[in-house]
């Protein structure tokens, strides 16, 4: 394919778009400099078909790309970058008190949980103002404010790249864990291109969450909803994080860390003020706690640092290099490493 100009849309069929030498700056909330030999948008699923039928996707390596809001480039992608782009609500089975409702990968997920509110359907008010699209909510099973959106998926529809077919996965079958599922862990074989819902109408609101109460009270609320929930929860965000749109950034960068019991145990005792939760045979740790006692909250070095807001915020002051904001990153890691003896895994995908 070479003689074709930088950027350039080099074909296009029913349902998709392809183009070659292309910027992937503006597809990464880090806003990365970076290129993929193919980028390739599809508005139809159906159309994967016809595209995996193509020599360049079976042999070239393949990135799935939605909003960018949870990658980090630090190359070029040396192969093919497919974004799905399907949008499209529909509600498949109305009961009287819950719904299953299908969302196509290319949904705002942001959007889809104010559209559910509206609805008067309950259970993703916790997951409000988390980056993204559908498609990518069951990759890295989103969660936030004590819920995962998992406890909600009924099933994932994924161009299947071994079957060669569009197929449909219980959500048993996506064998989901903690910012985890078989789709982050087979890459190469899955192409999630809807989400199928099981919403309820009533549920227990999750409001024990560290702030939530408070916030709610600060609104006068007394009585909380599904939607105002979301509305503190959205407030607390936005004044916690950064919004990608002024400052580049992926979100939480660092997972928290997820540690043997006795380790908690001996890291509380000299270290009492770090918060840890259990999590069944083990204890999470918060990250965020590890990072600043290290002295990395606010910190820059060039246009790569640490949001002053959150801890776990790795940030683009403006111009720094994927491997810049990496090279920090381990900066980071190594720094707790030192002092704590726990290793922090990143959230996002790195290139």
């Amino acid at each position: 394919m070479s003689g074709y100009r930088v950027g350039a849309a080099i074909a296009s069929g029913d349902g998709y778009t392809i183009v070659e030498n292309a910027s992937l700056k503006g597809r990464n909330t880090l806003h990365v400099a970076a290129r993929a030999n193919l980028l390739i948008d599809v508005r139809r699923p159906a159309a994967l078909g016809e595209l995996f039928g193509y020599a360049m996707l079976r042999t070239q390596p393949l990135l799935v790309l939605g909003e960018g809001s949870n990658i980090l480039f630090t190359r070029d992608w040396p192969g093919v970058a497919l974004s799905i782009a399907a949008l499209g609500i529909r509600v498949v089975d109305d009961e009287d008190d819950h719904a299953r409702i299908r969302v196509e990968g290319g949904e705002n997920w942001n959007d889809f949980v104010r559209w559910s509110l509206a609805h008067g359907y309950v259970g993703l008010e916790n997951l409000v103002l988390i980056p993204g699209t559908v498609g990518a909510a069951p990759i890295q099973n989103i969660g936030a404010y004590g819920t995962e959106v998992c406890e909600f998926i009924a099933a994932v529809e994924v161009w299947d790249r071994r079957a060669g077919q569009l197929v449909m996965l219980s959500n048993a079958d996506c064998a989901f864990a903690y910012r985890d599922s078989l789709f982050k862990r087979e890459r190469d074989r899955y192409v999630v291109t809807a989400v199928e819902f099981a919403l309820p109408r009533t549920r227990a609101l999750r409001i024990d969450y560290a702030g939530v109460r408070e916030e709610l009270a600060a609104m006068g609320v007394t009585m909380p909803s599904a939607p105002t929930v979301a509305e503190a929860i959205a407030r607390i965000r936005t004044r916690k994080l950064p919004n990608p749109a002024l400052l580049a950034n992926a979100g939480s960068f660092f997972k928290n860390p997820l540690v043997e019991t006795a380790q908690a145990d001996a890291l509380l005792a000299t270290h009492p003020g770090l918060p840890a939760w259990p999590a069944g045979d083990r204890s999470k740790l918060s990250a965020a706690w590890l990072i600043e006692a290290c002295g990395f909250k606010g910190l820059r070095d060039g246009d790569a640092g640490i949001a002053a807001q959150h801890a776990l915020v790795l940030v683009n002051h403006g111009n720094a290099s994927g491997a810049q904001l990496w090279a920090f990153a381990e900066r980071v890691r190594a720094a707790v490493r030192d002092r704590f003896g726990v290793e922090l895994e990143p959230e996002p995908v790195v290139i």
